[in-house]
C-alpha cells in the first residue's frame, strides 16, 4: 500500500505565549509503507512542526513545509517507537506523500545531521 495521510492534521497554537508550539486537537494517521503500519500520533500530542533555523535563506527555502510529515517525525522521536534512521526516512516519506519535491532531501539531510541532538 501506497504512504499516505489517513486524516487531515487539527491543531491550534499550545499557548497564549505563542512560543511556536502546536497542539494536536484529534489523533493524526499516517500509513507508512516504509515501515509497513499505521503511524498514530494521539490527540493532545505538543509538536514545533519542522525545526527549520530562521535563517533567511533556509527559512525561505524549506519553512512551512510538511506541517504534518514534521509531526509524525516528532512523535516518533519522542516515542522512539522506531529507530532514529528510519524516524528519519519516514520525515521523508511523508513529506513526499504530501507532494514536497526535492526539499524534502534537503530536510532528510538536515535531521541527519542534526537529529541526534534530539534523540
Amino acid at each position: 500500500m501506497k504512504a499516505h495521510f489517513v486524516n487531515r492534521i487539527v491543531m491550534e497554537n499550545a499557548d497564549s505565549r505563542d512560543d511556536g508550539c502546536w497542539l494536536l486537537l484529534r489523533a493524526l494517521l499516517y500509513w507508512s509503507a516504509l515501515l509497513d503500519r499505521m503511524i498514530a500520533v494521539p490527540a493532545g500530542f505538543k509538536t514545533d512542526l519542522a525545526s527549520v533555523p530562521r535563517w533567511p535563506l533556509a527559512y525561505w527555502i524549506c519553512g512551512g513545509l510538511a506541517n504534518e510529515a514534521a509531526v509524525i517525525h516528532d512523535y516518533l522521536y519522542a516515542s522512539h517507537l522506531v529507530s532514529r534512521r528510519q524516524a528519519d526516512a519516514v520525515l521523508r516519506e511523508a513529506a513526499k506523500a504530501t507532494g514536497v519535491d526535492w526539499r524534502r532531501w534537503l530536510m532528510w539531510a538536515a535531521v541527519r545531521c542534526f537529529g541526534w541532538l534530539y534523540w
